[in-house]
């Protein structure tokens, strides 16, 4: 009989949920998490790690129709849709896999059920055959996370408007999409459907795709994305979708107040994150909520004491990263440790579409916004050896530096492998690196990393290779 009292109940496995029970436990504290579905949340099944297993098959195909560029010669390569699909899925179980096995090792009770917060520190689960028992726990964290976010007028029925989930495991390969949204989402789905021959269209209501992002960045996928192919609407609303017929009837609206019609197989709603608070049991507990997110202070404490909360249910960005570091802090905090506020002014943002965006924070137009004097230094990778010797010349590094101090403000990046650089700023940042420190720091040759360097040194008037 496994016991019902614990010292932590994390409500809910993805990114935030089970790296605080793992921390939890590392500490000593007696850990159980709540778990409707599978382990490791939308993230591992269902978000981060089965798109990028698509994506890569998407690149793969894409690298093949250009192979005689590296002066191979392919004939005939064929897309099979329902392998791409069952590889991700595979990707995605064997994650899931791997979090059992870590729960295994840190002695973390899995309890498999639908989890709702109940007064006097408890929680109430429900299993699959309506089976309620309840748990308590001195420390409760709400880790419950997000879905797809639905537009009144975009309604998802999962047949032919779908979200991110139906997206990735569809029965067959449409010959058109639409697709709604330019976050990393919308980017990243219309890379993989275009890459294997869907006709892709883009439709978005900012004046940008990827409109978080720096506008030179912007600027350039859209510039790369239409060479490809892909049509793409800003400052456009979609106003209708007519599902009656075979396939969809979109009517988009531009500013100006003109409509047209688009017709397509599939439309896919990318138009960001919800946050599942409803029916988790906040209203029975008190537990605060303000705009659809729950309130919390530096340490994820809610209004209420023993109740905390983390991930895409608090304010700040919807990002795996952000949902860990938060976990991580929130229990070490109730272990009696000393743990630092998190700097929501230094998280990493990525998006995989390729080429990949990556960035940390200001933008030029946020920094100036901010009244600072800047410095920018920009290097294109079409200047980089190893970016041509790997024949992905397209995109840039950009650093903006304040004038005054020295200090970096933000980076942003587009290009081959650009996710995998950007820890470098962030790092940078967190201790407090000057421009020309960072051009003194020597890096090796020949790498796509090398034009970070360049790029401090161009904001200084000291690029050697430009």
């Amino acid at each position: 009989m496994s016991s019902t009292k614990f010292d932590v109940i994390v409500v809910g496995s993805g990114p935030g949920g089970y790296v605080a029970a793992i921390r939890a436990s590392q500490l000593g504290l007696k850990t159980a998490v709540v778990e409707a579905e599978s382990l490791g949340g939308i993230c591992l099944n269902w978000g981060c790690i089965p798109t990028k297993a698509l994506i890569k098959s998407a690149q793969v195909f894409e690298y093949i129709n250009h192979a005689e560029e590296y002066g191979i010669k392919v004939e005939n390569a064929e897309v099979s849709f329902s392998d791409m699909i069952s590889r991700s899925r595979g990707v995605a179980d064997g994650m899931s896999k791997g979090i059992q096995f870590l729960f295994k090792k840190n002695k973390i009770e899995k309890l498999m059920g639908w989890g709702k917060v109940q007064p006097g520190k408890k929680v109430e689960v429900e299993d699959q055959d309506g089976k309620k028992t309840v748990y308590s726990a001195d420390h409760i964290i709400i880790a419950t996370g997000g879905r797809a976010r639905e537009l009144p007028n975009l309604k998802i029925d999962n047949e032919k408007v779908v979200g991110y989930r139906k997206a990735m495991t569809l029965d067959k390969k449409p010959a058109s999409m639409v697709v709604v949204g330019s976050g990393a989402i919308g980017v990243e789905f219309a890379y993989v459907y275009s890459s294997i021959g869907v006709e892709v269209t883009i439709v978005e209501f900012m004046d940008r795709i990827v409109p978080n992002e720096d506008e030179e960045v912007s600027k350039t996928l859209e510039k790369l994305y239409k060479k490809k192919g892909l049509k793409i609407m800003t400052s456009t609303e979609v106003t209708n979708v007519d599902t009656k017929g075979k396939g969809c009837k979109v009517t988009v609206k531009s500013k100006d107040g003109k409509e047209e019609q688009i017709e397509c197989d599939i439309v896919l709603s990318a138009v960001g994150v919800a946050s599942n608070v409803e029916n988790c049991g906040l209203e029975d507990v008190g537990i605060l909520v303000d705009k659809g997110k729950i309130k919390v202070d530096e340490y994820y404490r809610t209004n209420m004491p023993g109740y905390y909360a983390i991930g895409d249910v608090v304010p700040g960005p919807a990002l795996a990263h952000v949902a860990s570091a938060e976990g991580i802090i929130c229990v070490e905090k109730i272990a009696g440790q000393h743990p630092e506020p998190l700097d929501y002014g230094n998280i990493p943002g990525c998006t995989y579409c390729i080429p990949e965006i990556s960035s940390v924070g200001l933008t030029e137009a946020k920094a100036k916004e901010a009244g600072y004097d800047i410095k920018v230094g920009k290097f294109p990778f079409s200047a980089s050896g190893k970016a041509s010797a790997a024949g992905a010349k397209d995109g840039f590094v950009k650093l903006i530096f304040d004038a005054k101090y020295g200090e970096l403000l933000g980076a942003h990046m587009i290009g081959a492998n650009v996710t995998e650089m950007i820890a470098e700023i962030v790092a940078i940042r967190k201790l407090e690196t000057t421009g020309h420190e960072l051009i003194k720091t020597v890096h090796p040759h020949p790498t796509m990393s090398e034009a970070i360097m360049e790029a401090a040194a161009a904001a200084y008037d000291e690029v050697i290779h430009l």
